[in-house]
């Protein structure tokens, strides 16, 4: 999205950003999940303005765990009542599980680089980070600055500097004060690092973080507003398929699922949109149900505030949205752009799973269920097909597995009706021996009296 790296080493496993948008501001949170020597890294963020100390804070990383659980798709589980008389209910819920990297970064603190036509507008030291706020006024210049000063970046960061220097962008230049970071004793991880910014556009740059990726780029982007869902302006925002019913042993592979899930849905929009993933109002006040069900606690005041939204006194919603994007340089060529709506309409992400009695049911009841239950499994493996593309004859076995007390024999991949199972085979075989033979008999007479009327 915004880090510049070498071209050995550069990988990421997800990239997460936390946007607040209030009036013509934006704060934006960014995660660091960096993977590597701490003295290698070192991060490039192109923003609209130069910014003050004030507008740079740290944060801890569990803002990023309370948005991403609480916002995770998720399993709903119920479960059948007895047909022969005892009669339950209850549900359980399951999220899926939940980097750009720099090297040899090291920034000289000099005033103003004139051979480069590139000047420090700002420098702060911020906790752990060492900040500068760059301009430039050619992106050959800033390209050589960069190279000079350190930076391993890549062969085509020039022609994607160029468009932010021409449309009048700063660029945030941020590397680890190692002695501060020793001292406050981190497990070889990076804090978020969040800034505020101010412009009438609302946008996120990823140009820069594609200019030597192989391959789709991964983003979650959590976003927060008192107007109502956030979506993409310059990109469609698509929601992933959601409130399906699905087979009951997806519990056991719901990430893989999920990613299928994803990336089919994403498959069919040509690859060029942005997924909505989940959006709900938030407001501490609201009485609302959270969420239906919810993987998370929803974000609690306190991490609403530390995420940057400051209008919590006046009264005004909250609203979420999270919105995942996998991107690539051909299939989004430009930075995403955002707009608040007006819709407030609630969406998550969102399987169901129904669970069938166990146990034997000896009732009246009991056949017509069991029945019902096969039919349904069925309609679960379509519908798993149709949103993962995954075979559903590979799980033919789950139509039939604990439908009868004694379950029912069958071979994978068969047509034959559900109903027509190997108990009586040999019974079942004779009558259907004898109907179609009766058919045949009676099919003879009719042609032969038919014949006969005609003479």
């Amino acid at each position: 999205m915004w880090l510049l790296c070498s071209q050995s080493k550069c990988c990421y496993v997800q990239q997460k950003v936390i946007l607040v948008r209030n009036g013509d501001r934006t704060t934006i949170t960014m995660s660091n999940d960096f993977q590597g020597d701490i003295k290698d890294f070192a991060m490039v963020v192109p923003i609209p303005n130069v910014i003050e100390r004030s507008d740079i804070r740290v944060l801890e990383r569990s803002i990023f765990n309370a948005l991403g659980s609480y916002s995770a798709p998720r399993l709903v589980e119920y479960y059948d009542q007895d047909p022969c008389g005892v009669r339950y209910y209850t549900r359980d819920l399951a999220p899926v599980p939940q980097l750009l990297v720099v090297e040899d970064a090291e920034i000289e603190l000099t005033a103003e680089e004139n051979d480069y036509q590139v000047t420090i507008e700002a420098t702060y030291s911020v906790e752990e980070y060492e900040i500068l706020v760059l301009s430039a006024k050619e992106s050959s210049g800033l390209k050589n600055w960069l190279l000079d000063n350190g930076y391993k970046i890549p062969a085509k960061a020039e022609e994607v500097l160029d468009p932010y220097i021409k449309n009048g962008l700063k660029f945030f230049v941020v590397k680890v004060n190692l002695e501060e970071y020793n001292q406050r004793q981190f497990q070889n991880y990076l804090r978020p690092l969040q800034l505020t910014v101010q412009s009438d556009r609302f946008m996120l740059p990823i140009r820069l973080g594609m200019a030597n990726a192989n391959g789709d780029q991964d983003m979650l982007v959590y976003t927060l507003s008192k107007k109502g869902r956030v979506e993409t302006t310059n990109y469609k925002t698509e929601k992933v398929p959601s409130n399906i019913n699905v087979p009951t042993f997806i519990k056991e592979k719901f990430e893989p699922f999920y990613k299928r899930v994803f990336d089919q849905a994403h498959d069919k929009t040509g690859r060029n949109a942005v997924m909505l993933e989940y959006a709900w109002t938030v407001t501490p006040s609201w009485g609302g149900v959270k969420c239906d069900p919810c993987v998370g606690n929803p974000p609690y005041y306190n991490e609403l505030q530390q995420a940057g939204v400051d209008w919590l006194n006046t009264g005004e919603q909250v609203f979420f949205t999270r919105l995942h994007v996998k991107y690539s340089r051909s299939k989004f060529p430009e930075d995403l752009f955002f707009q608040e709506t007006p819709n407030t309409e609630h969406f998550q992400c969102r399987y169901v799973l129904q669970h069938s009695v166990k146990g034997e049911t000896k009732c009246s009841e009991a056949a017509a269920y069991w029945q019902k239950v096969r039919k349904r499994r069925r309609t679960e493996l379509l519908n798993m097909a149709n949103i993962t593309g995954w075979d559903p004859l590979a799980h033919n076995d789950y139509i039939f597995t604990g439908t009868t007390n004694n379950e029912v024999q069958f071979k994978r991949g068969s047509i034959v009706p559900y109903w027509f199972n190997t108990k009586n085979l040999g019974l079942k075989l004779s009558l259907f021996g004898f109907v179609s033979l009766l058919i045949i008999h009676l099919g003879k007479k009719i042609k032969n009296r038919f014949n006969h009327s005609n003479i």
